[in-house]
């Protein structure tokens, strides 16, 4: 085992962990917001669970998905806008249990939970489909086209599985005001992805090839 990569990636792991907690807990004046533990637990144990399996079978692909840093300007304005918007949705669901700001029944949350999970499976299947994940857009050396499985429907199968993991996620904290917050990852992700897909048809040998064979971008009959 790769001792740096370990601790690099345990590093990651409890700064988001108590990052998470604190933008949801100070809000909300108390620890006793059931949901905010709800999405704790669905968020950070499959997440510690993945890393592991990662660090044993294909560690070349964690370390791609802990680097963060973007080269493309557009890019960089992305994670910008995302960072804002996770800040602002996760302070507003704190705030919005303290104060009772139209705060969803929990059924609801145990839904959305169902949802976030699947949302997850999902996303893990895409991994295992596609070594070449990097955070950050870019070509990598030998890289190829995957055009089987997921990727056999739409093209960016990660983002169709993150913006149901994104707008599940206030839903498990029951607040619709976040809600309301993170459906601006819809056109964050859309800009993200249109600056993608013009990286790849420049550097990417067969990606013109491919956007011609799958049409759709996220959704099937839709985009």
């Amino acid at each position: 085992m790769d001792g740096k990569l370990f601790f690099r990636a345990i590093s990651r792991f409890v700064a988001g962990l108590v990052l998470v907690g604190l933008l949801l807990f100070l809000p909300a004046g108390s620890i006793r917001y059931a949901q905010g533990w709800l999405l704790m637990g669905i968020l950070f144990i499959p997440m510690f669970v993945a890393g592991l399996i990662m660090m044993k079978k294909n560690p070349e692909l964690l370390k791609k998905r802990l680097n963060g840093k973007e080269k493309e300007r557009e890019q960089r304005e992305v994670v910008l806008f995302s960072g804002i918007m996770f800040l602002a949705a996760f302070i507003l669901a704190g705030l919005s249990f303290r104060f009772g700001w139209l705060m969803l029944p929990f059924p609801v949350s145990i839904i959305a939970s169902v949802i976030f999970l699947a949302a997850y499976a999902l996303y893990a299947e895409v991994l295992r489909e596609n070594a070449y994940l990097s955070r950050t857009i870019e070509v990598q050396e030998e890289q190829k086209v995957i055009d089987t499985g997921l990727y056999g429907v739409v093209r960016h199968p990660m983002y169709m599985a993150t913006v149901f993991l994104f707008l599940a996620m206030p839903l498990v904290l029951g607040a619709f005001l976040s809600f309301l917050v993170m459906l601006c990852y819809i056109p964050i992700i859309v800009k993200r992805i249109q600056n993608e897909e013009k990286v790849l048809a420049e550097g990417l040998q067969g990606y013109e090839e491919y956007r011609g064979k799958v049409k759709y971008r996220m959704f099937p009959y839709i985009w």
